[in-house]
């Protein structure tokens, strides 16, 4: 994964500098812990003797002190250090995940699950973030101690510095490894266990009436127990796998006790002092050498864990530099689509097959055909957000896609859930525009009927709306979209099937207000029925992607039975 890695490496590679500094100041902290152990060993030692001289106890009094005094500084130091680095890669790894999937918005619901998109935004992040603080940063920290300890003794003895090559190799690169393999794959077994569980029990669940009627509700019960024996019978093994590794690391921690005790103990006794006065330092020096080995062999087993998390995030679009600016457009702001033709990707469906469409500016238009016409394909085309697998389609001379995020200055929109943020109602209208001052915001709120509704709230303007808008009835919100769309100025408005799901007074009351409101706008409403239709100047109908009829709502009625018919029937009659 690492070798097609564009998510991980860029940032180790962005922040190299930043990377050594915490990484050698982690160091340093475990240099400074062994070295406060091992002179205050010493020191106990030392002082239950009586010195030959003051500065065989006043020496390791100095050390212990300083070691004393560095350790937490250091400790500090790369907590800050470490943890500010992780920080910025994680405020930029999301922008670019957020960029990258911005790109693809239009495309989620055919190319991502929302479960895959929620991994995405919150557990692949923290992923990665662990990835870093509990297996780069440690492991990147024991192989320096590692290379510290072996050079240092090997130099005052050959013989010594290959054991402790076999030794703290065994534990930073072996036990690791051999976690990696076994537990490894356990894991990602008990992860297909576990995802097969959930996805049983929530069908189940779903059809437990089906189960009941069928008179097999201890079948149902005894395969799920059996699910669940699989899943505790692999953790279980999971589990004592890991008390075998850890039993084996303190083996090897106390194995090197051992031989640094001896060695200690021959090579420096006679020099100062008896072997003894060697007992405590060394011993006491390899605790704080433990906190960072001990962690390695989990810290490289959770890497299975990531696996899983790479892969989706590379799997993510490469983000695209926009160009800075975006081509300008002159009125008149006239759509003309040519020979349009749309094919979903992966799909071999043609959804559009050669509309051909002229929409001046200011004409009121309204789109309708039954569900899978296209209606909404097109829309998508007309704000800029697919690109036409042919033929043409621009806004005032320019193809709406090379518009970017400039298109929201041009076109604006009202869909069936109009969203609304969890802050307060002034900072809902005011993204918009961003400039508008109160008095704006009250005047767009009195076009759209909802002026006494806002002064009515505790707080007016400044008034909480609550997590997506629950405070508001589904009209209300609707209208509060419009104010947003008002204060924005755009000239054009597409209202994609604006009313679904509200009740016919309500839906009737809130179009009627959109009418009113929208009267000096270009405007494109895309709908199913046509309840409101003479109030628009136009009137398309797309049937299997194709323009089936177009004309005024007079026109058609006086001419087209077809129209005659559906209006009759959306009526009731």
């Amino acid at each position: 994964m690492l070798k097609t890695d564009h998510w991980v490496k860029p940032f180790l590679r962005h922040y190299k500098r930043t990377l050594v500094l915490a990484i050698t100041l982690g160091i340093l902290t475990f240099v400074c812990a062994g070295g406060l152990m091992f002179t205050s060993g010493f020191l106990i030692s030392k002082s239950a003797t009586r010195p030959e001289n003051i500065l065989l106890v006043y020496v390791p009094i100095v050390l212990t002190r300083g070691f004393g005094i560095f350790r937490p500084v250091m400790r500090y130091a790369e907590r800050l250090t470490s943890h500010n680095w992780v920080f910025k890669m994680t405020s930029e790894f999301r922008k670019k995940m957020y960029d990258s999937l911005e790109q693809d918005a239009v495309f989620f619901n055919s190319k991502y699950r929302l479960g895959d998109i929620l991994g995405l935004l919150s557990e692949d992040v923290a992923h990665i973030q662990n990835l870093y603080l509990r297996t780069i940063f440690p492991n990147f920290v024991a192989w320096g101690l590692y290379a510290i300890i072996v050079v240092s003794l090997g130099i005052l003895s050959p013989a010594m510095g290959l054991v402790m090559l076999v030794l703290f190799g065994l534990i930073i690169f072996a036990l690791p490894l051999w976690s990696v393999v076994v537990n490894g794959a356990r894991q990602e077994y008990e992860k297909q266990v576990k995802n097969a569980l959930y996805t049983d029990l929530t069908d189940n669940v779903m059809g437990i009436v089906d189960w009941v009627f069928a008179q097999r509700n201890q079948e149902y019960v005894d395969q799920h127990l059996a699910s669940e024996h699989e899943l505790y019978a692999t953790q279980a093994a999971l589990r004592k796998f890991e008390r075998c590794r850890d039993f084996l690391l303190q083996v090897m921690i106390l194995l090197i006790a051992l031989a640094l005790l001896g060695w200690g103990a021959s090579r420096f006794g006679g020099q100062f002092g008896g072997p003894a006065n060697w007992i405590a330092a060394f011993v006491l020096a390899i605790f704080p050498l433990e906190d960072a080995l001990a962690g390695l062999p989990a810290a490289a087993q959770e890497t299975n864990v990531y696996v899983d998390s790479l892969k989706r995030l590379n799997a993510l679009p490469p983000v695209t530099t926009s160009p800075t600016s975006a081509p300008q457009l002159t009125a008149p702001l006239d759509f003309q689509l040519t020979d349009v033709h749309y094919t979903y990707p992966a799909t071999t469906k043609e959804v559009l097959k050669g509309v051909d469409l002229q929409l001046p500016a200011g004409q009121k238009v309204a789109i309708l055909g039954k569900s899978g016409s296209g209606k909404s394909t097109l829309a998508s085309l007309l704000r800029g957000d697919r690109v036409p697998t042919a033929g043409q389609l621009t806004l005032a001379g320019v193809a709406p896609s090379e518009l970017g995020d400039q298109i929201a200055d041009f076109i604006g929109v009202i869909n069936q859930a109009p969203y609304l943020f969890n802050t307060t109602v002034l900072n809902n209208l005011r993204i918009g525009n961003e400039n508008a001052s109160e008095a704006d915001v009250w005047a767009v709120l009195e076009q759209v009927g909802l002026k006494a509704t806002i002064e009515r709230l505790p707080h007016g303007l400044a008034t909480m709306v609550d997590s997506a808008g629950l405070r508001f009835s589904g009209g209300e919100r609707h209208r509060l979209a419009l104010a947003r769309i008002l204060l924005a100025k755009t000239p054009i408005v597409l209202l994609d099937e604006p009313t679904v799901g509200l009740d016919p007074v309500t839906e009737r009351a809130v179009m009627n207000t959109f009418f009113t409101a929208l009267q000096d706008k270009t405007l494109i409403w895309i709908t199913h029925h046509l309840q409101g239709i003479e109030a628009m100047d136009r009137v398309i109908f797309l049937e299997d992607g194709q323009l089936a009829m177009d004309g005024t709502p007079r026109e058609l009625a006086q001419t087209n039975a077809r129209y005659r018919h559906l209006k009759a029937v959306d009526e009731g009659r």
